[in-house]
């Protein structure tokens, strides 16, 4: 049935009127009250941007390190630094300021942020020294350090997860019969 245009409705319409098909039971009841047909798109979808979206690519050309920060906050209820730095930007413009000038003022907001938050750690790590107990966690850790952390217990898992062992094992087994075949022989257990 591609070869015909139209829904459900017109195409049973034809198989029946050209006697190709019997009249189906529903057809008389779909012809009273046909279903709802939907505008279709001419083919692209739209992308969806934003107007700051501009200064977001920009801020991640002039900051790459924090294209980390968007992938692991995604259901956060903050925006992400670049965004920000994108409506502050925007902000800015709306008062006056040249665009050069507010990309520049945006910037040395976000990088004056993000020396106080380190300071901040680094004090609170001092006063913990000086108390004699254990440094509280990085509230503002790198997104890769993060990653890392999550990762840490899945790569040490390998080393003693019997399953995992077993499954090295038999590569191990499958690797030297293999190597015996090749070379003709028995061949050395290393690796």
């Amino acid at each position: 049935m591609s070869f015909m245009k139209g829904d459900l409705l017109t195409k049973t319409r034809k198989l029946v009127k050209g006697l190709a098909k019997p009249q189906p039971v529903w057809l008389k009841a779909m012809e009273h009250a046909p279903p709802a047909t939907f505008p279709r798109p001419d083919g692209k979808l739209k992308t969806i941007s934003l107007p700051e979206d501009v200064y977001v690519k920009k801020f991640f050309q002039k900051h790459p390190e924090s294209k980390g920060q968007d992938a692991i906050k995604i259901s956060s209820y903050d925006p992400p630094p670049a965004r920000l730095f994108g409506l502050r930007v925007l902000e800015l413009k709306e008062h006056g300021v040249a665009e050069e000038e507010a990309m520049a003022i945006a910037d040395m907001e976000y990088r004056k942020e993000t020396k106080e938050k380190k300071k901040a750690y680094a004090r609170l790590k001092q006063i913990a020294r000086l108390q004699g107990t254990k440094p509280p966690p990085n509230p503002y850790p790198s997104a890769i350090k993060e990653r890392q952390s999550l990762e840490r217990k899945l790569v040490r898992e390998r080393f003693s997860n019997p399953e995992i062992l077993k499954i090295v094992e038999k590569m191990k087994e499958a690797k030297r019969a293999e190597r015996a075949e090749r070379y003709g022989g028995t061949v050395g257990t290393e690796f």
